[in-house]
């Protein structure tokens, strides 16, 4: 099997000979062999290992993505970042905990502007109520009715 994980500006890993590959999604930990059935799925945070063919175990963290398997020779990961390793215990304290402090940033950025975004709404809606709104009317957001 090929395995190819590549990020919008590089490619991280391209190991033409890989006998399997273990990788994470929302529903658990899954493993790939030759041979494998068409696949795809997206990623967690989370670390793909991988054995070459003297079984020597490889281990790249991944911030996200998504991984498909084709035709059960080809294993392709699209990520956003991607990071290179043999020290496993490293790169899930060390890299794994920065990816997932990035989501969550983003997360709270995310909800934020929906925020900020519903209060220009308010806003706009009460300085347009006086011409397109009548109090009691169905359109009437402030459930008055004088």
């Amino acid at each position: 099997m090929r395995l190819s994980i590549s990020t919008p500006l590089a490619v991280a890993v391209d190991a033409p000979e890989v006998r399997s590959v273990r990788a994470e999604d929302e529903s658990g930990s899954f493993g790939i062999l030759p041979g494998h059935a068409d696949f795809l799925t997206a990623l967690t945070v989370s670390v793909i290992s991988w054995r070459d063919p003297r079984m020597k175990l490889h281990h790249a963290a991944v911030n996200g993505g998504s991984l498909s398997v084709t035709g059960g020779t080809m294993v392709r990961v699209a990520t956003p970042e991607a990071v290179v390793g043999t020290d496993l215990g490293q790169l899930e304290a060390d890299v794994l905990a920065r990816f997932r402090r990035q989501v969550e940033q983003e997360r709270e950025s995310r909800a934020e502007a929906h925020r900020m975004s519903v209060a220009a709404i308010r806003a706009i809606v009460r300085l347009l109520r006086p011409q397109l709104l009548r109090p009691g009317s169905q359109l009437d957001m402030t459930g008055s009715s004088a």
